[in-house]
């Protein structure tokens, strides 16, 4: 029989989600393991496989379901373990591009165990599986509302950070992907936010899932947008729209990000904050075991 445990970050979210967590985890048989502090999921789940669980499950947001794929390539065990999730978090966008919308969803999901393949991104050495965006602040995160992380997911830290930041400085970077012939970059100039998608895909309702087993990152580069546009209430219509003049659009199975500034750039990870002045971005095709619920589209068309 498979064994399944729930790596639980009991911090996500409101926090108030420990009894009925536990209460489900004893009913289905589940083992249960707490997080006590930062960065231990990573550490409980790397422990869990080397145990001989098959199925670990990420109780908690994106940031925590990061950490549980951190911990499953620690152990280099793709091949063998699936990742389940219970969306505790508050945004918990990437659940919600895999059908999983809140705990009836996720345990209805882990007892009808239907499981794809997907990809993953690997940025240099370090996972993820939803996205990877460029340009965001600390400012941002601490400023955006739960609400907004909730209705439009990573979009809300890109809108805070451009409402907010008054002297934001445009990323001066140059981008490359796999068809580029080394002379002649794919994209260089000012850019305000790069945006890879690995589960999501950047249009206007914040929620729309990219193919996940197609092995291509969805690429979205908003270059420059008047300011007097941030202050509209319609400004994600009008900037994700399909199309805007201030987003540059393309897929790619790898990228290579350079910035020309001496300052570090930061790189949101699933949510997880890394800073460095170049990046490789590279998509493993069909790595990732993952339990989905009803609503996952294995072959979404673009939008």
């Amino acid at each position: 029989m498979t064994r399944t445990v729930i790596i639980y970050n009991p911090q996500s979210g409101s926090g108030s989600h420990a009894d009925q967590v536990g209460a489900r985890a004893d009913l289905c048989g589940y083992a249960l393991e707490r997080s006590e502090q930062a960065g231990e999921v990573v550490t409980l789940t790397r422990e869990a496989v080397e145990a001989g669980y098959s199925t670990v499950v990420a109780g908690g947001g994106d940031g925590t379901v990061n950490e549980v794929v951190q911990g499953i390539d620690q152990a280099d065990a793709f091949d063998d373990v699936t990742l389940g999730v219970l969306p505790l978090g508050t945004g918990n966008n990437f659940a919600k591009q895999i059908g999983i919308t809140d705990l009836e969803t996720a345990f209805t999901a882990l007892d009808n165990d239907v499981r794809r393949t997907i990809d993953i991104g690997m940025a240099t050495d370090r996972p993820f599986v939803n996205s990877c965006v460029a340009g965001l602040t600390a400012t941002s995160s601490s400023e955006t509302s739960g609400e907004l992380k909730s209705r439009i997911g990573e979009l809300a830290y890109v809108l805070t950070t451009l409402r907010t930041v008054s002297d934001f400085e445009p990323l001066e970077l140059t981008i490359d992907n796999e068809v580029s012939d080394g002379e002649t970059p794919t994209w260089s100039g000012e850019a305000l936010c790069v945006m890879v998608g690995n589960g999501r895909q950047f249009a206007a309702d914040g929620t729309t899932q990219a193919n996940m087993e197609d092995g291509l990152f969805e690429v979205a580069i908003i270059t420059n947008v008047p300011a007097i546009d941030l202050m509209s209430d319609t400004v994600l219509e009008r900037l994700f729209g399909q199309d805007s003049a201030h987003i540059e659009r393309f897929q790619a199975a790898s990228l290579d990000i350079v910035s020309h500034s001496s300052d570090p750039v930061r790189f949101s990870l699933d949510g997880e904050i890394i800073q460095q002045r170049d990046l490789a971005l590279d998509v493993r095709p069909n790595t990732l075991g993952l339990v989905v619920g009803e609503g996952y589209d294995s072959a979404p068309t673009d939008t």
